[in-house]
């Protein structure tokens, strides 16, 4: 059972020096488990529909709106030729279901017309972007799922201080 405060507020939330944003809409995580705003980019993973084992890091930087798609290995998706590919598709439109459209395109830097799709209106080229650092956030990011519901302080977090005494 989680820990609540009067007010209703989750007890580790209230301690948290990071705050959690939920969902502006619900997600299927299925097809893009993770994506983040993060390092100047949106950024996540999203699964191959072809091969069950196989996943894509896709990415588009903030301004230039340059993006890239590979395997969390490097490889290159197949899918880029001269335009954003469906991983590159799926990973904006999950983006907008999580965070919004007004957020996304704050973020991006980008102007969407009314009544268009944010992908369409992202004039960048395909440019080479490294996969391994977001493949290893979204492995620590499956890690934490499976860390059972605690008050109790994490020890690998232990040098992420919650506001008050430590205990």
């Amino acid at each position: 059972m989680t820990e609540r405060s009067p007010d209703g507020v989750t007890v580790w939330a209230r301690h948290s020096r990071l705050r959690v944003v939920p969902p502006v809409q619900p997600r299927k995580l299925a097809k893009v488990p993770f994506v983040e705003l993060a390092d100047g980019r949106l950024q996540g993973v999203v699964s191959s529909g072809s091969d069950i084992s196989r996943v894509y890091v896709s990415s588009v930087a903030v301004g230039t709106h340059n993006y890239n798609c590979s395997t969390n290995n490097n490889r290159p998706c197949g899918g880029l030729y001269g335009s954003p590919c469906k991983h590159l598709r799926a990973l904006v439109a999950e983006a907008v279901l999580q965070y919004g459209i007004d957020r996304v395109c704050r973020y991006l830097r980008a102007e969407v017309p009314e009544g268009a799709e944010l992908i369409d209106c992202l004039g960048g080229v395909h440019e080479p972007a490294p996969a391994a650092v977001v493949f290893s956030r979204f492995l620590r990011h499956l890690a934490y799922l499976e860390v059972p519901d605690t008050t109790e302080p994490i020890p690998e977090l232990h040098w992420f201080p919650a506001t008050g005494t430590v205990r």
